[in-house]
């Protein structure tokens, strides 16, 4: 099973960095599209924020603070660090994935996400 989670975890987030990727003008990733409410660069900073909290933090026991509410309102942050941090994500989650023992993927999660508790 983690090999299989791995796998679909590594081909989302390298999309996610292919994506930034292709903006060729830089203030566009921080543009919101009619009828949209968030920038593809705040779509990206929301999943580097949820990936680095549930993976990284809860379960990989990395020291990470999130400031969810910037994920939203920060702009402008370049190209090149938003793909930084997409690559160093990438690898939060594939060690975390690599070294998460099939006892700890039975537990309850640390953190009650949905309102309920779920296993890991």
């Amino acid at each position: 099973m983690q090999s299989s989670l791995l796998q679909l975890f590594q081909r989302d987030i390298i999309k996610l960095y292919q994506e930034i990727e292709l903006y060729r003008d830089e203030s566009k990733i921080w543009k919101t599209l009619d009828g949209t409410n968030n920038s593809g660069g705040n779509i990206a900073l929301h999943l580097i924020g949820n990936l680095n909290t549930y993976f990284g933090k809860d379960l990989g026991n990395l020291d990470y603070v999130r400031n969810r509410e910037a994920e939203f309102l920060d702009k402008n942050i370049s190209k090149v660090i938003l793909l930084k941090s997409i690559e160093q994500v990438n690898q939060v989650v594939s060690q975390v994935l690599e070294n998460l023992a099939y006892k700890q993927m039975k537990d309850i999660y640390p953190e009650n996400v949905l309102g309920y508790e779920m296993t890991t």
